[in-house]
């Protein structure tokens, strides 16, 4: 048994690897240079009305408008799902593999991805749906349904079948387990008492619908970026007389990449990079649009442009403070640990390894956030995961999909998960191929969207672009 399971994680890691190389990573960045060029820059010219949305109007509601929750909810549950292994983990993975360059390319991929995570929720919103309960679905399954013609719609089900597995398997099982190892190596807890309390403390949540995950998520996600960032900001000043060799080395190390590219070498440096921006930030994989559709807006690009902060948020600011720390710190060269324990030294390194009750501060640090963090992407993924279970199998068989998602809650925290994590690197990767596919073909209508909001709509004009209208 042990033969094969080492068979299929051989098997499965090298499609894993494949696709996340530049088979996928490729189109992004061309997906994203596409809608940089075609809306003039919008994630540069759109920020300070997308921060203002976002943090100065009424905590982002739209009152007047259709949905679920407000602008600000809608990002601190997009947030959830992002904000965590990848920004803590996935961050010291880049580097260790990458080098320090490896942020750099980080940060480009960041930006790029700020124009396909505000064509991705404009186009959530413009064609999202409103069922009978009232409440709103949208996404990708719902924009190539009503965007495209008859025979693409079998990419709105392909992506549905992806989101589904990847919620039950990168969404939950692999975090449900890495609060488990958190919780063991840091608290000495067994992990099934942890894998008890995730389930229950899950259902708690999922069982209240988006509104519940909406209020959760916007409450734990902004405490522990605050607290994140608050550390980083923190071991810097401690540490201020190396940051300008911490950026020396980065933009030095990026360089000799870019030295390699123009010699037609593709190297770890820009392969690392972009491959963990995308994964952190999630720009272009779909899963952002569909908690915007559920955003109270009255017009897609307001929501669209607070959508769009998530990968600001994600990549620009919390990404930045874990690659910096790890680079100033000098752990990236320890091959003993690797992933958040390697952050974890990294942030005990910078305040000099200082305890508080009997704990490393750094490694308390990232131990605690990781942990409100992961949770907070459990029940971030479940909706994701539950929206695509519904497009498959209508709503009514919903209970299936919470008694599963909680049952494997359970189950992740107690049992060996690389097989399982593997194969929800696939199916996350494989998200990424129709949503990719409709963001291209769509551009023009997101190009006609952001005219009308910036021409009509903010001049107290009225929405001119006809919004696509289905109620079920």
């Amino acid at each position: 048994m042990k033969e094969f399971e080492s068979q299929l994680l051989s098997f499965f890691g090298e499609i894993s690897a494949f696709l996340w190389g530049w088979p996928l990573l490729l189109p992004l960045v061309i997906t994203g240079i596409i809608y940089t060029i075609g809306l003039k820059g919008i994630q540069f010219t759109g920020l300070k009305k997308a921060l203002t949305l976002t943090f100065f109007s009424k905590k982002g509601d739209s009152s007047d408008g259709d949905g679920d929750i407000s602008h600000f909810q809608a990002l601190m549950t997009a947030l959830s799902a992002t904000v965590g292994t990848g920004n803590i983990a996935g961050v010291a993975t880049a580097v260790t593999m990458g080098g320090p360059g490896a942020i750099f390319w980080m940060w480009l991929t960041g930006l790029i991805g700020m124009a396909t995570k505000y064509a991705e929720a404009t186009l959530g919103v413009h064609y999202r749906e409103k069922h009978a309960n009232g409440e709103y679905s949208g996404g990708p399954m719902y924009y190539i349904v009503h965007g495209l013609s008859k025979k693409w719609h079998i990419l709105a089900y392909a992506f549905a079948f992806f989101l589904f597995i990847a919620a039950l398997g990168i969404g939950n099982m692999v975090q449900s387990n890495s609060i488990a190892d958190v919780m063991e190596s840091t608290f000495h807890i067994q992990p099934w008492i942890t894998g008890v309390a995730v389930a229950l403390f899950a259902g708690l949540v999922v069982l209240g619908g988006i509104k519940r995950i909406a209020d959760v998520a916007s409450k734990i996600v902004p405490s522990m970026i605050v607290i994140y960032v608050t550390a980083g900001i923190t071991i810097l000043v401690m540490n201020a007389d190396m940051i300008d060799d911490v950026f020396a080395l980065i933009f030095n190390d990026a360089f000799d990449s870019i030295d390699a590219l123009l010699g037609g070498v593709i190297g770890d440096v820009v392969s690392k990079g972009v491959g963990r921006g995308v994964f952190s930030n999630e720009s272009g994989l779909g899963s952002a649009p569909i908690v915007a559709a559920a955003a109270k807006t009255d017009h897609p690009v307001s929501q669209a442009l607070v959508s769009m902060t998530q990968t600001f948020i994600d990549t620009i600011i919390v990404c930045t403070f874990t690659g910096l720390i790890i680079v100033m710190s000098g752990e990236a060269a320890n091959v003993d640990v690797g992933g958040a324990a390697l952050t974890g030294s990294a942030f005990s390194a910078g305040f000099n390894h200082a305890m508080f009750m009997g704990y490393e501060i750094g490694e308390l640090i990232i131990s605690i956030t990781l942990m409100f963090f992961v949770f907070s992407t459990i029940i971030g993924w479940y909706y994701y995961g539950e929206k695509g279970f519904a497009f498959l199998f209508k709503d009514e068989k919903i209970v299936y999909y919470k008694v599963l998602f909680l049952a494997i809650s359970f189950f992740g925290a107690i049992i060996t998960v690389e097989l399982a994590w593997t194969l929800a690197e696939v199916f996350t990767a494989l998200m990424i191929l129709p949503n990719v596919i409709a963001l291209i073909m769509l551009n023009g209508k997101v190009r006609q969207l952001t005219t009308d909001y910036f021409k009509n709509h903010l001049s107290g004009g009225k929405y001119e672009v006809k919004p696509f209208h289905n109620e079920n």
